[in-house]
């Protein structure tokens, strides 16, 4: 028996976060009756939460001929055909057009001056303007293939039918607001591929005896340069470090995280473009402020009592202090090495790496090998960088699904 009218639409969207709902409002603006399901009552929950409330929604740096720079995944050229044809700058004019005022914070990063809520305004303005039909909360429960190329859709409000299904259901971090892993079931139960999910931008934790001389510093803040990484492997960022009382934190974390592989070690340098063994030998000339003194000159005072609290050798003035002891000290600010124990898990990943395999979905149309069935943003395996990188994903991928719908 096919469905009654009310319940066919050319296309369901199941999602509505970023994602989801960009690609509802430009599908239904170019005719197509549309309908955008989500479990959760509320819309865009992680655009509310993002850039401490203020939305960091695209970054101007993103280079179109090169996006995979700022993307990681198993084929990181697959996001290139999408972000090339929907560029940082037609996001931020549409943003000017629904007269959200904007600033850039650093490095490209876009943030709105008043509250991320406008973003989530403009991507429920546009689905109004295509017509888009939102059923909330609706959980999708089972989804099979009907006859003629359909698929049927069981949902607590009822059963739907469509030919084409937008599976915009995002990652599996920060549970609290809702994520699940519905988008990854569906995607085996349609025999597609899965690169393992794991949480990516998210802070790391050190355990036992090694870390304790730094719990004490949680709270501390200061730029770092931060690798991980072997020759070609090798990735580094420069940023600003924080200190947790379970580990570090702070952008450059966030950002070596994605990169960062279990069992292997970081390594940071405490005062980058800073010579330090240079600077300590020529305070071990000229002065008799104990060492923790001079070196209080380089990096914050908290982490140069830290550093040579651990140490007798360095509880002395500099000008006493032996060569060698400053040597080493000296190559452990600019080269200290540690090994995470892991990460603060989903709970405070920003994002999910991993995902729906590329291999199966088509760069162009991001449509699947199943017919008619859809996955863009989060949910695929394709991770921006930290700073606008993955909104800008999400409103790609959509745009490139949306256009081919």
């Amino acid at each position: 028996m096919s469905a009654p009218e009310s319940s066919r639409f050319d296309v369901v969207v199941i999602g509505a976060g970023a994602a989801g709902l960009f690609c509802a409002g430009v599908a239904g603006q170019r005719g197509l009756k549309v309908l955008v399901v989500d479990h959760s009552e509320k819309v865009g929950e992680k655009i509310r939460i993002s850039g401490g409330g203020r939305a960091n929604f695209t970054n101007r740096d993103l280079d179109v001929r090169a996006p995979q720079r700022h993307f990681i995944g198993d084929n990181p050229n697959f996001c290139r055909s999408a972000l090339s044809r929907y560029a940082p700058q037609q996001f931020i004019e549409l943003v000017q057009k629904h007269g959200i005022a904007f600033h850039e914070k650093h490095k490209g990063q876009l943030f709105c001056d008043g509250s991320s809520q406008q973003i989530v305004d403009l991507l429920l303005a546009e689905c109004a303007v295509g017509g888009v039909e939102r059923w909330q909360p609706c959980k999708a429960e089972n989804i099979t293939l009907a006859g003629s190329g359909s698929y049927r859709i069981e949902s607590s409000r009822g059963a739907i039918e469509t030919p084409k299904i937008v599976v915009a259901t995002g990652g599996l971090s920060i549970p609290q607001i809702g994520a699940s892993d519905f988008g990854y079931r569906i995607a085996e139960q349609f025999g597609l591929r899965l690169v393992t999910p794991r949480p990516a931008l998210v802070p790391l934790t050190f355990g036992g005896e090694a870390w304790a001389p730094y719990a004490e510093l949680a709270g501390l803040a200061l730029p770092v340069r931060i690798e991980t990484g072997a020759r070609k492997e090798k990735t580094a960022f420069l940023e600003d470090l924080l200190f947790t009382h379970r580990g570090l934190s702070g952008p450059a974390v966030l950002q070596i995280s994605s990169y960062w592989k279990p069992g292997t070690p970081l390594t940071l340098d405490f005062a980058p473009g800073t010579n330090v063994a240079e600077a300590l030998g020529e305070a071990k000339l000229r002065s008799k402020k104990r060492i923790a003194n001079e070196l209080a000159t380089l990096v914050p005072s908290r982490l140069a009592d830290a550093w040579v609290g651990q140490d007798p050798a360095l509880q002395r003035p500099v000008n006493e202090a032996a060569d060698k002891a400053l040597a080493a000290l000296s190559e452990r600010i600019a080269r200290w090495q540690i090994t995470p124990s892991g990460t603060e898990g989903y709970k405070k990943a920003e994002v999910t790496a991993g995902g729906v395999d590329t291999r199966d979905l088509s760069s162009q149309t991001m449509e699947s090998k199943q017919p008619g069935l859809y996955f863009i943003g989060e949910v695929v395996d394709v991770t921006g960088w930290l700073g606008g990188y993955n909104f800008q994903w999400a409103w790609a991928s959509a745009h490139a699904c949306a256009s081919a719908l």
